[in-house]
């Protein structure tokens, strides 16, 4: 079977997190073919791969969404849209009307204009916006309004018109511009979609607009319901859609995705490789605090540096380890580095992307403060070696480590969203109690060996797979 793999933002250019979750499912079935369709955010990433590929891996399709940058448009001409083909672009731009996407993707790649530019930069487009304005967005300055939606929906427009490689079954891994390349696949080729979500797309694009310098005020509100209107399209045109735990899901069912298509698959580890990491010596009187991350503002390092000075002044022998890439967002890094000189911070190490299990086994203890989360592979990874966490309230988080009543014990503590006073009380607490730390190790390992294994993980995608791409009932029900 032929599968092509979709991802925004992640494999192969990212390592941790989506991508090893990738790069585990495609190793791991070696019977199957793999198209990588990679959407990455800058040109310049381009063939930067961050993993050697597996053998099965037969084709990576690259597009970066900067490219929109390089394309114009011929100004002035008319294109004749029908009523519906207004529609359909308003109702992308916030009207409330649904989008019909399999008309606008026919719209998008006629042939009636050269490039997307052509048709950003026409009569038809003008007026449409122009009409939306009048009737929704009346108070914006009308060239402001244009400049903005026409740098917010160019790279979506030169998205739909690259070419996709077919494949058996296509497979999104997010929904956002990778859900809608997906959903565009399923129109050309009429095969099956399956989405999985780890975290909700929609709603960290919105934490991320809110905070957001280059977004005007005004201007929030029309990307937030941008990026909620390209997520319907993957929860509608999606056969098969898999979340990872239970809140996903009913947040999935809100945002309006038919709650019979989705089923749960939580990520997995092999557990057994974390047997033989090697274990912290009990006569070191150093407390060795890990996390696990990239450096990204989504993953919030700062409150995690913040958190790090309250320690270490209750926790003078306190050393704190970074394990994770930074060249993601360069400017983040700086900012971290300029903090961590600002707060006169002592033993604060940056490894850059490092094989984590090297750098497992001396940690006393692990923490994560991202500002939101699905069900991050770096807790269960800690889990896995046996690492009690300080984690933040997102996601999946609580109930990793506490468990839902399976008897087995907390694995960890849990604190509010950016609150670096209650995270560091609770670090401080696993630093001075070597037998709670020691205890709720032994509950994560426990955990993460009962529910949470890798191989569960493969057996039920490779039977999603098997019931798309091989069970000719799929193909009847089609073609009617």
């Amino acid at each position: 079977m032929k599968i092509c793999m979709i991802a925004e933002g992640s494999y192969p250019y990212i390592t941790g997190g989506v991508s090893s979750w990738i790069h585990n499912i495609v190793s791991q079935m070696p019977e199957h073919e793999f198209i990588i369709y990679s959407i990455g955010a800058q040109s310049k990433q381009a063939g930067k791969f961050k993993y050697e590929l597996p053998a099965n891996i037969i084709e990576v399709k690259e597009t970066f969404l900067d490219t929109y940058l390089e394309e114009e448009g011929k100004w002035g001409s008319r294109f004749r849209l029908s009523s519906l083909n207004k529609q359909n672009i308003q109702s992308l731009l916030g009207s409330g009307e649904d989008i019909h996407w399999n008309n606008l993707f026919k719209v998008l790649r006629s042939e009636k204009f050269k490039n997307a530019a052509d048709f950003l930069s026409s009569k038809d487009f003008f007026d449409i916006l122009e009409e939306l304005c009048s009737k929704k967005y009346n108070l914006i300055p009308f060239t402001e309004m244009f400049w903005t939606v026409r740098s917010m929906i160019l790279p979506l427009f030169l998205t739909i018109r690259n070419d996709i490689p077919e494949a058996d079954v296509y497979h999104s891994v997010s929904t956002g511009y990778a859900g809608v390349v997906g959903a565009l696949a399923k129109f050309l080729y009429t095969k099956p979609l399956l989405l999985t979500e780890h975290g909700i797309y929609s709603r960290e694009r919105e934490e991320e607009i809110i905070k957001a310098d280059w977004v005007k005020g005004y201007f929030k509100d029309v990307w937030i319901e941008y990026f909620y209107k390209l997520s319907s399209c993957a929860y509608e045109e999606a056969d098969e859609v898999v979340t990872l735990f239970n809140r996903n899901k009913e947040i999935q069912v809100e945002l309006g995705c038919n709650s019979n298509k989705i089923r749960i698959i939580p990520n997995g580890v092999h557990s057994t490789e974390y047997t033989n990491i090697g274990v912290v010596n009990p006569e070191d009187n150093i407390i060795r605090i890990g996390a696990i991350v990239r450096v990204v503002p989504i993953k919030d390092i700062k409150t995690m540096l913040q958190s790090f000075a309250l320690i270490k002044r209750e926790i003078p022998q306190a050393e704190f380890t970074i394990m994770g890439p930074y060249e993601e967002d360069e400017q983040y890094y700086e900012e971290c580095l300029q903090l961590v000189e600002t707060l006169a911070l002592k033993d604060v190490t940056f490894t850059g992307s490092v094989r984590v299990k090297d750098y497992l086994g001396r940690m006393d203890l692990l923490m994560l403060t991202s500002i939101s989360e699905g069900q991050p592979l770096a807790i269960l990874e800690g889990m896995a070696g046996s690492k009690p966490f300080v984690s933040t309230n997102v996601g999946s988080c609580k109930e990793l480590l506490d468990g839902l009543d399976d008897g087995i014990g907390p694995a960890g503590l849990i604190a509010p969203v950016m609150h670096y006073e209650q995270i560091a009380i609770a670090a401080i607490q696993l630093c001075k109690n070597r037998a709670l730390r020691e205890e709720m190790g032994r509950n994560a390992f426990l955990r993460v060996q009962k529910y949470y294994r890798q191989s569960d993980v493969i057996k039920n995608y490779r039977a999603l797979y098997q019931s798309l791409g091989g069970d000719s009932k799929w193909r009847e029900l089609a073609s009617n």
